[in-house]
């Protein structure tokens, strides 16, 4: 039995790489239907998104009344999702969609997985900046030990999880730290977690990288947070 998928697709901002970015969503098969939300960008992102969802009718447009963060817009969605799993895809393509159907191959419908992709399974040393690669490491180190769950890539933006579960849980972070109680409540209640190695580009502050180094003290916390 097929396994029916939606992508969410957090926008804030992305007008350089987001046509091309969708385009790319739009080619995995196995992607039923992609939720955008456009988080109140302040560049060209809205017209690109309304051009990109004239001809194709996978596509729905969301639109935060202010700018909230990626926790907020991707939450925002979920009562809306229909299919079994659901996928979260950042709009500035340092991820590659083609992964996706990778992470499909892991999903185990009767033990009701959640599945990580892992930029450290996979040599992307050269892709990734030194600042970013020792950050995580530390942050996925710590959340293994309070979690008793290892995990290689704690800010990984790929997970593919149960809509059911998505759907379900209460969510309370706004921002980036979303990737932390999304795998710490998921926890609570599942054990069965998969990584797969994935591919990856990073993107620099002047590409319009969002996340800060502040972020990591979130993440930090809302491990703590979470585990009690």
């Amino acid at each position: 039995m097929g396994i029916s998928v939606t992508a969410i697709v957090p926008v804030y901002n992305e007008e350089k790489f987001l046509e091309k970015s969708v385009q790319k969503l739009l080619k995995i098969n196995k992607i039923d239907e992609i939720f955008i939300i456009d988080d109140s960008s302040t560049d060209s992102s809205p017209d690109i998104l309304n051009n990109l969802k004239k001809n194709n009718k996978k596509i729905t447009l969301f639109k935060t009344s202010k700018n909230s963060g990626k926790g907020f817009a991707i939450t925002s969605v979920k009562e809306s999702i229909r299919t079994d799993y659901v996928v979260i895809h950042d709009a500035d393509l340092e991820y590659n969609p083609e992964d996706i159907e990778l992470m499909l191959e892991s999903i185990d419908q009767d033990k009701n997985n959640l599945v990580l992709g892992s930029r450290f399974k996979k040599d992307n040393k050269k892709q990734i900046y030194l600042r970013t690669y020792l950050a995580n490491k530390f942050l996925s180190l710590c959340f293994s030990g309070i979690y008793l769950s290892k995990i290689t890539d704690i800010a990984t933006c790929y997970k593919l999880m149960p809509s059911k579960y998505f759907r379900e849980t209460v969510f309370k972070e706004v921002g980036f730290a979303i990737e932390v109680e999304l795998l710490a409540k998921f926890l609570k209640q599942n054990r069965n977690l998969e990584e797969v190695p994935i591919s990856y580009e990073a993107r620099s502050y002047e590409e319009g990288k969002k996340i800060k180094f502040i972020d990591g003290f979130k993440y930090l916390i809302a491990m703590i947070k979470y585990k009690f």
